[in-house]
């Protein structure tokens, strides 16, 4: 069992999303380590790209604020196998097809379980054209988190029965962002995953207060947020840190009580 399955054995899993870089590397370690500590139970690793198509304002601007501050794939990559000496919550990054594509699709997954980085989720990849990445993924042993969203319909079961690690449910149509209110049926889609594999589903896109994030749990295994995380730290740079560490306990805390 891959460590991103065994993070769901223990309850419902929280899975804070930062923008790698954003304000700057240092900053990262630092938040990546404060969300372990404070319950995080896998941290998303974005690695910023000029055009991040399922990306909201809010992540698009970190996108933004990271590439000029210089960041690369290779610097992420050093970061990661720096985090993983004393990090042990399962580490993905969540990235474009074209990232790989520039960097070399097996020197970049090669290169990322080195570095001690558990899977892999393109957002931009669908089920369709995953054959590219899937099977180097498993020859280096890491997970290829597939999304579906509330239009998958009939393929939802089709994604489910070939997913690795967890299920991404994309919860609302459109970009990432905060959202007042979160309209799709989220039951829905997880108990169609439930018919044909026993996979993990954790819901993201849109979630940002306790309540959501509660409401969400209890249709699924996991709850995913990323926005209101680095809306915070588009706020507070460097001094972000003792903040998101208090957002990933109250949101871990709500998500338990499910």
């Amino acid at each position: 069992m891959s460590n991103i399955r065994k993070a769901f054995e223990g309850g419902k899993a929280f899975i804070p999303f930062i923008t790698c870089g954003d304000p700057d590397l240092d900053t990262t370690k630092k938040l990546v380590r404060a969300m372990a500590e404070a319950g995080a139970d896998i941290i998303e690793l974005g690695i910023p790209f000029s055009d991040p198509t399922a990306e909201g304002p809010v992540i698009q601007a970190a996108n933004v604020r990271a590439l000029s501050g210089g960041v690369t794939t290779d610097k992420i990559l050093d970061m990661a196998a720096e985090l993983k000496k004393d990090v042990s919550v399962p580490l993905v990054f969540m990235t474009y097809a074209n990232v790989l594509f520039s960097y070399g699709i097996e020197r970049f997954i090669k290169r990322a379980r080195e570095a001690g980085m558990d899977g892999v989720i393109l957002p931009d990849v669908p089920y369709e054209e995953k054959e590219e990445f899937s099977p180097l993924l498993k020859k280096y042993g890491m997970d290829f988190i597939s999304l579906i969203a509330p239009t998958s319909k009939e393929r939802i079961e089709m994604i489910a029965r070939e997913a690795d690690g967890f299920l991404y449910c994309v919860s609302s149509l459109g970009v990432t962002g905060e959202r007042s209110r979160i309209a799709s049926n989220v039951g829905e889609m997880t108990s169609l995953v439930k018919k044909v594999s026993d996979i993990p589903t954790a819901v993201g896109f849109g979630i940002s207060t306790p309540e959501q994030a509660k409401a969400m749990a209890a249709a699924a295994d996991g709850v995913i947020v990323g926005s209101a995380i680095v809306r915070i730290i588009g706020e507070y740079g460097a001094d972000s840190v003792s903040r998101v560490s208090q957002y990933v306990k109250t949101m871990k805390q709500a998500i338990r009580s499910a």
